[in-house]
């Protein structure tokens, strides 16, 4: 059961337009520390940005601690990452290699989460990378995404996964160096009402705690559970609680990526649509442009904002950080948000419409279905279905 803080402060930060304003100003002022970790760090606009930040932080004599995953971030030119070296700012690769030419599973394992704590204070947690989202060929920018700024005793949590990760890596990278001092944290006092809860997706003792969590909100739900998220592709036990609750009279929102970004689970994710309609969930896709949110909300009362897509990916294999929250104040605003997303930029997918769909596209979303249940069996991941722990509804 997920153990809730309560006494919390969060703001919700729709997309880059107003989470690098707010992530730019904590850093500006920063007094001991910053610990940033994203998956893609981008040399553009927003990326320069937001490196200029942390070297600011640096030279005044912050501790920025900057860890990026050695894929993701793949791109981010030699001479950004030594610039940044060079202004003080302690920068780590999570799992630097990604030799396409050697296949192990481990380095399919990668560091997902967008967090950052800035001096035990303030704590930011979401889908958002450094990236410029306002960069969008062909498209109606920005990308559809969401974060939340957390103050109060919940950022003690936060800053605690973070910590132990840059920790971890650094000692494999030969930098001990560059953990920090031990010293005595205190969890910030109280700064708001709001009950809320930080969990991760790790490798060994989390594993599956974000999507039980997801599981024990579907099984609690009494009138709504919304679910805005970009790769869509959840195991047996989520489909059966998301009909389970459709056939109870709980009104199902799904509203998943519309374009095509990655061909293959686009495909694998849409031979799930018809047993969803069937069982009176609504779907919408959301085209304006490309979608990256991670977010639910259910009866106006829990939500969740996070970095973990509900597919086998992120629910198995990378590392992921969400912020689940009870609060009716904060649930609304988002379920509002998520609702106004629908209005402007998704389409409803109709059962009618869709069991008409020609056969070669069922048969594409079938085959990729397939191909990604294979590659995951592959990966000695695929374990869940039948040897799943039964779940109690409380």
């Amino acid at each position: 059961m997920t153990h809730f803080i309560p006494g919390n402060q969060l703001i919700l930060l729709h997309n880059g337009e107003q989470y690098f304003p707010a992530l730019e100003r904590a850093c500006d002022q920063a007094q001991h520390e910053i610990y940033l970790e994203t998956y893609i760090f981008e040399d553009d606009v927003t990326g320069r940005r937001i490196g200029e930040t942390l070297r600011r932080a640096a030279m005044r004599g912050v501790r920025v601690h900057l860890l990026i995953d050695g894929f993701g971030s793949r791109s981010l030119p030699r001479a950004v990452i030594d610039g940044m070296l060079a202004a003080g700012v302690r920068l780590l690769l999570f799992r630097p290699e990604v030799s396409p030419w050697k296949l192990r599973r481990h380095r399919l394992r990668r560091l997902h989460r967008k967090i950052v704590v800035v001096d035990q204070a303030i704590a930011f947690v979401g889908g958002i990378n450094i990236i410029d989202d306002m960069d969008t060929p062909g498209q109606v920018p920005p990308r559809y995404d969401y974060a939340v700024a957390v103050e109060g005793p919940l950022v003690a949590e936060i800053h605690a996964a973070v910590r132990h990760l840059w920790s971890r890596v650094a000692w494999a990278r030969l930098r001990p160096g560059w953990i920090r001092e031990r010293g005595h944290s205190v969890p910030p006092p109280p700064k708001g009402r709001v009950r809320a809860a930080f969990l991760i997706r790790d490798t060994i003792r989390h594993r599956r705690d974000i999507e039980e969590a997801y599981l024990e909100a579907i099984d609690n739900a009494r009138s709504e559970i919304v679910i805005a998220n970009a790769y869509f592709l959840p195991g047996l036990n989520f489909r059966h609680a998301l009909m389970e609750a459709s056939r109870r009279g709980v009104r199902v929102i799904l509203l998943l990526q519309g374009r095509v970004e990655y061909l293959l689970l686009h495909y694998a994710s849409r031979a799930l649509y018809g047993s969803f309609l069937e069982s009176g969930i609504e779907i919408y896709e959301y085209h304006r442009s490309f979608m990256h949110a991670k977010v639910a909300v259910v009866d106006s009362y829990w939500a969740t904002v996070g970095s973990s897509n509900i597919d086998p990916f992120s629910l198995l294999l990378s590392r992921e950080g969400n912020v689940m929250v009870q609060d009716a104040g904060f649930a609304g605003q988002l379920r509002d948000s998520l609702m106004r997303g629908m209005n402007e930029g998704a389409r409803r997918l109709r059962r009618e419409h869709w069991k008409k769909q020609p056969f070669r596209l069922r048969l594409a979303s079938w085959l990729s279905y397939g191909l990604v249940r294979f590659l995951m069996g592959m990966a000695s991941y695929v374990r869940e279905d039948s040897r799943a722990r039964p779940r109690h509804r409380t």
